[in-house]
């Protein structure tokens, strides 16, 4: 049942993906038309940007597809992890952006022919703040629903871009008012969210692949094993994240005089109450006498 539920919540973010990937289609070929048109440093960074977004949006959308996949003969636990792996992928694509930016961008801010861009830029900015916003609250709320890492990471990407948008269309509307070096700066600036953007996705994916796991979560765990009068102590608990749920490891002490059968009860007592509260992927429970 629970491994069902997950199927569907893979396909339900599929379409926060699609939104993605057309939403940054039509703003990025917007951003480069006219940002080269009003000569506009800010506007042509964040087209770039956009234009990359959209290639880590079909990323995820592929991770999200492999999540998907069966499990076969050298995959005996599912795909879920892909949809991790294309987080991962999509922190390195964000990366790139942000210092290929900071490349273009630095050198225009020193620049002795810094000139004020169209006021046109502006809107065009300012417009694309709007639509990110709305496409950022959509992903997050999809993101937190469905618990999808990779969703999850899209709609920080979605807020970063509507944040750059709005610190475009702040340096272009400067530039109106004799700031020409506003532009260029924003441009700068610009690269360093999207660094950042990237390093957070990084960070939040490697914590996920190498098994991190939160400790308030693995202290929730003893608490609901706890809750079983029969178990005296919890020995040990582990947990591993997989795909948008976990699987948990957890050791138990019963009395020692009960016999095999009595105790295989309670270990089944315990994995179902976890299973049920924590919507876990999978319970081992390992039982050991008081």
């Amino acid at each position: 049942m629970v491994e069902e539920q997950r199927y569907k919540d893979l396909r339900k973010g599929e379409r926060g993906a699609i939104i993605s990937i057309v939403a940054y289609l039509i703003l990025a070929i917007l951003k480069l038309i006219v940002g080269f048109y009003a000569d506009s440093s800010a506007l042509k960074a964040d087209g770039i940007n956009n234009a990359t977004d959209i290639v880590v949006s079909i990323a995820v959308l592929v991770g999200l597809r492999m999540s998907q996949k069966p499990p076969d003969h050298d995959h005996p636990y599912g795909h879920w992890k892909a949809e991790t792996v294309a987080s991962l992928v999509a922190s390195f694509i964000i990366m790139v952006v942000g210092i290929q930016v900071l490349i273009t961008a630095i050198p225009a801010l020193f620049s002795s022919n810094q000139t004020a861009p169209d006021s046109i830029a502006a809107w065009v900015g300012g417009f694309s703040f709007i639509v990110m916003i709305f496409v950022f609250r959509y992903n997050r709320y999809l993101g937190k629903k469905i618990n999808s890492q990779a969703v999850t990471a899209a709609s920080k990407d979605n807020l970063s871009d509507a944040l750059v948008s709005l610190g475009a269309t702040i340096g272009i509307i400067g530039a109106q008012f004799g700031l020409a070096w506003l532009d260029p700066l924003i441009a700068v600036l610009v690269g360093f969210v999207i660094c950042k953007t990237a390093w957070d996705i990084f960070k939040d994916a490697t914590h996920y692949l190498t098994d991190g796991f939160e400790k308030t979560e693995l202290d929730a765990f003893k608490e609901t094993a706890l809750s079983i009068d029969e178990v005296k102590e919890v020995k040990e608990v582990k947990a591993r994240y997989y795909g948008n749920s976990s699987i948990i490891d957890i050791v138990i002490l019963v009395n020692g005089n009960l016999d095999i059968r009595d105790a295989h009860d309670i270990s089944t007592k315990v994995e179902n109450l976890l299973l049920e509260k924590h919507q876990t992927f999978d319970v081992h429970v390992h039982v050991e006498p008081d």
